[in-house]
């Protein structure tokens, strides 16, 4: 490097890479107080000190039809970045999650000399496993969260490092449901299940009314239960507030903005997306229901390329069938609201799981800032 500041261009896609790179910013500026990070940046990546170039949210999109609408701005901005990047490179380029944006602008910043860094693993080991030559064209260094990502790629010949996950240091091994309770206002003798439909407007449209209808089984057989329901953010929390209006009818269920994390400490079990979440509710160690619903076409074209029989963190984590999950045309309210229950009343079953998410809890606690910080820097250094 040069006498210059080190700069670091960083492009998140949606919330939970926001999380991830602002753990990485903090790491590296607390060892590099002078670096400079721009890019595509999350709320906390800006209060870690991330210059952002365009909104986050323009690149939060899921799925393979419903992207399409946005094909057009998404490009233009992903051009517009490349032609920044050039103009002003960086020392290293760090693409967080997003794949589908962010590969494609590694491998031509690659191309112009500049060093590229992937954090999080594109799920190429689960699905359209050709991907993995344009990732090896695209990325110097390739950081994954999880150690059979890790196998995958060595034995591809990549570059990788396994460096475990951030919320894995940040979530206590102690159990944090008194303390989640007292901060959300909720009874300690309260039987409660947390709903999180997702952090997507999208995810949000495809699952909460089941989620409602699931919860409202439960209420029929336990009237004593009662509900909160997770929204990441007010876009979230108004289209949340509109469907629980149409489907949740007399059901005591509270919308939570904001404290996602909270809601899930605070709950006894949890109904909720696929996704970032189910980490986070392994790490609490709360017994879940998982289900995940796309548009039929983005299902049909996916199930042509996939190469796993299962789609949960925790069941992948495992390499078992840990957590009840339920996929497109198998979410149902009524079988749901069953493992919901079955999780409520068995207690031998509360503790098989915890003893196992605590094992998964200490194997993904690698300081994974700290690692992260260490292969960006020291590709850095090779400039």
């Amino acid at each position: 490097m040069t006498g210059k500041p080190l700069r670091i261009g960083i492009v998140a896609g949606e919330a939970s890479g926001d999380i991830l790179g602002a753990g990485l910013i903090e790491e590296i500026r607390s060892r590099v107080p002078e670096v400079e990070f721009v890019g595509i940046a999350g709320p906390r990546m800006l209060a870690a000190g991330c210059e952002t170039l365009f909104p986050q949210e323009k690149l939060a999109v899921m799925g393979l039809t419903e992207v399409i609408p946005h094909v057009r701005e998404i490009l233009a901005i992903r051009k517009q970045l490349y032609r920044y990047f050039v103009a002003q490179p960086p020392d290293v380029f760090v693409g967080v999650d997003a794949p589908s944006f962010n590969t494609g602008l590694e491998l031509k910043l690659r191309q112009r000399g500049i060093k590229t860094v992937h954090y999080v693993s594109p799920s190429v080991w689960a699905w359209r496993q050709y991907r993995v030559k344009k990732i090896a064209r695209s990325v110097d260094h390739m950081l994954t969260l999880f150690p059979f990502e890790a196998q995958f790629y060595a034995q591809q010949g990549l570059q990788v490092t396994f460096v475990g996950h951030p919320l894995a240091n940040a979530i206590p091994m102690e159990d944090q449901q008194v303390p989640a309770r007292q901060s959300l206002g909720v009874d300690a003798q309260t039987k409660l299940i947390a709903i999180l439909p997702g952090s997507r407007i999208s995810e949000i449209n495809y699952l909460l009314a089941d989620f409602l209808a699931t919860a409202r089984n439960c209420h029929r057989e336990n009237s004593e239960l009662r509900f909160l329901v997770a929204a990441a953010g007010e876009r979230a929390e108004q289209l949340i507030k509109t469907i629980v209006a149409e489907h949740a009818g007399d059901l005591p269920v509270r919308i939570v903005n904001g404290q996602t994390q909270e809601v899930m400490a605070a709950a006894d079990v949890v109904l909720l997306a696929s996704g970032t979440a189910t980490l986070e509710a392994l790490l609490l160690k709360r017994p879940m229901v998982v289900a995940y619903r796309v548009s039929a076409v983005t299902a049909w074209i996916a199930r042509r390329f996939l190469r796993i029989n299962r789609f949960a963190l925790p069941n992948l984590l495992a390499g078992d069938s840990l957590v009840p999950e339920f996929i497109q045309e198998q979410i149902d309210p009524r079988s749901m609201a069953e493992k919901l229950l079955f999780y409520l009343n068995d207690n031998n079953e509360r503790q098989r799981l915890r003893q196992q998410f605590e094992s998964i809890h200490r194997q993904l606690r690698c300081d994974a800032n700290a690692k992260a910080a260490d292969a960006v820097l020291q590709l850095a250094a090779k400039q």
